[in-house]
């Protein structure tokens, strides 16, 4: 079967479009806009630029647990065996991928532990949920003030370095996390 050209888009058809999402944008504009340097883009990629905002602004904000249909309810972790919450957890753990989740620094909470933060605070969450297939949601399982985990489990040797020389401090010992898992990520070809 022969494979046609994708038709590249017309220099007026791309300023059709561009006045159209500006337009569109109009109501959301704030100085925050005007921070970015567009004149640095070309005039497609200002377009993909433009349109990532407006579904920004036009996206439902809902717990991610209603991203689901039907809605993702897990059982308490409290009522689960070790094993069938880890058969559990990979299960949630590729449905939220399904939805473009990804779940990043993993590696030092246990299988309950994770499952635990997925319930409490991952599926609760309000979250923007945009509908473009390239945008991903990285969930980071890390707390934000647990500056000692990540030195010894994520940091690397530079970022190690730094934190000593802003805290003339050394870092605590650098070590393997006791949970390696393999998780899925956002497809490198997406940027």
């Amino acid at each position: 079967m022969l494979k046609l050209p994708i038709p590249m888009e017309s220099e007026v058809e791309l300023l059709l479009r561009n006045a159209q999402l500006r337009d569109e944008l109009e109501p959301y504009l704030d100085e925050a806009v005007d921070l970015v340097s567009i004149r640095h883009m070309s005039l497609a990629e200002e377009n993909e630029f433009l349109a990532s905002i407006l579904a920004w602004e036009r996206a439902p904000t809902l717990p991610i647990s209603q991203w689901f249909e039907p809605e993702l309810k897990l059982p308490k972790p409290e009522t689960l065996p070790d094993l069938e919450l880890s058969s559990l957890l990979w299960q949630t753990i590729q449905q939220l991928y399904s939805q473009r989740i990804v779940l990043a620094l993993t590696d030092h909470l246990s299988d309950r532990q994770l499952y635990c933060l997925i319930v409490r605070d991952i599926l609760p969450a309000y979250e923007k949920r945009i509908a473009e297939q390239r945008n991903f949601l990285h969930w980071h399982c890390l707390q934000d003030n647990d500056m000692e985990g990540w030195l010894k489990y994520y940091a690397t040797d530079a970022e190690r370095d730094q934190w000593r020389e802003e805290n003339g401090v050394e870092p605590p010992d650098q070590q393997s996390p006791p949970y390696p898992r393999r998780m899925p990520r956002k497809p490198s070809s997406m940027s």
